[in-house]
């Protein structure tokens, strides 16, 4: 009789521990989600780093269950119960736990991918569909980790599931290589600017305007206005020149002048070209020199940049230049060289 009053004694001590406990992680998690957690959000409005930001939207998508299922496993080490029993336990508490873990990790998963694409989304709208694609992948990683988990300590041999997710990995890999070849080129795309839409490029052979970085292709509307179409891949595979990052163009004319121009009139070439390209809107002189022999002309080779990139401006600096050189020679009495020939006959005295 002593025994079993002792026993019953002991079975109501530790259930009213277990309680306790149970109880006590209810109290907690009130505390965190209505105390703790608002206090740490106000710090974390007033500091510029990240992380913070990342954890504390992580920690706000705690749920109540997981505190509850937290108590129940934390209670059961108070009461003597079978070790299936335990086992049981153990099992149901590291679901909630994974399920848990997957509200976390999405959420960091989501704040990263908001705070750290934003900028680039707004300048580009079309790599929305590569955030879409990062924010699967990053989240489908994930989940199949915590599968992974719960399957082990589920008692089940995963190493044949695991070889097996390896193999078939491998031969979707292998089946669409070109595909993910061009999605890591999106990527490296967005992340590393190149280029952007709105900017004019040549790639080989091909220039136009970007209108659109897609996920597998690249679209450029051509100067005669035909869209290129190009892989990702193949445009980072070779040089790419971005006009649209000009700050200056550089331009290089040559001109020739008669073989009969004086010595006096040769010497004054350069300054006169200095004279008119200074004076050019636009425009910043560099140099003119008399560059050389030619077969029917005297050569002269000028330098000048455009100080506004725009191609259009370059062509009219060009025009208003060519222009005001042809009227200055013209008053100067110096004459622009062509091909000609000169033909010298020799008369022979024994020529009838």
């Amino acid at each position: 009789m002593l025994n079993y009053l002792s026993k019953n004694q002991t079975m109501i001590k530790e259930i009213a521990i277990a309680l306790g406990l149970f109880i006590g992680a209810w109290v907690v998690a009130y505390v965190f989600k209505n105390i703790i957690l608002q206090a740490l959000k106000k710090h974390a409005s007033k500091t510029r780093m990240k992380f913070d930001d990342y954890a504390i939207n992580a920690l706000d998508k705690t749920h109540q269950w997981f505190f509850a299922a937290l108590g129940a496993y934390v209670a059961s080490f108070s009461i003597e119960l079978q070790p299936q029993w335990m086992l049981i336990i153990k099992r149901i508490f590291l679901t909630f736990l994974a399920l848990q873990v997957a509200a976390w990790g999405s959420a960091i998963i989501d704040s990263w991918i908001t705070q750290f694409f934003r900028d680039k989304a707004k300048e580009n709208p079309s790599i929305e569909s590569s955030i879409s694609i990062i924010n699967l992948i990053l989240k489908v990683s994930l989940y199949v980790g915590l599968v992974l988990f719960l399957l082990h300590n589920y008692g089940i041999n995963i190493t044949t599931l695991i070889a097996g997710l390896g193999v078939g990995g491998l031969a979707v890999a292998l089946a669409v290589q070109n595909i993910l070849g061009d999605l890591l080129s999106s990527l490296s795309i967005v992340l590393d600017k190149p280029f952007e839409v709105g900017d004019f490029i040549i790639n080989g052979d091909h220039l136009g305007t970007v209108e659109k970085i897609g996920l597998k292709t690249t679209r450029l509307r051509s100067i005669s206005g035909e869209q290129i179409v190009i892989s990702n891949s193949d445009l980072l595979g070779s040089r790419i020149r971005n006009y649209k990052r000009l700050q200056e163009r550089r331009v290089v004319f040559a001109i020739g002048v008669t073989y009969e121009t004086t010595q006096e009139k040769l010497e004054r070439i350069p300054k006169i070209i200095e004279e008119i390209i200074k004076t050019t809107e636009n425009v910043r002189f560099d140099r003119s020199h008399f560059k050389s022999f030619g077969d029917f002309s005297l050569d002269f080779e000028t330098v000048f940049y455009t100080l506004v990139p725009d191609f259009v401006i370059l062509m009219d600096a060009q025009q208003s230049i060519n222009y005001r050189l042809f009227k200055r020679f013209a008053e100067e009495g110096i004459d622009f060289a062509y091909p000609t020939q000169q033909i010298f006959y020799t008369k022979n005295e024994n020529t009838p």
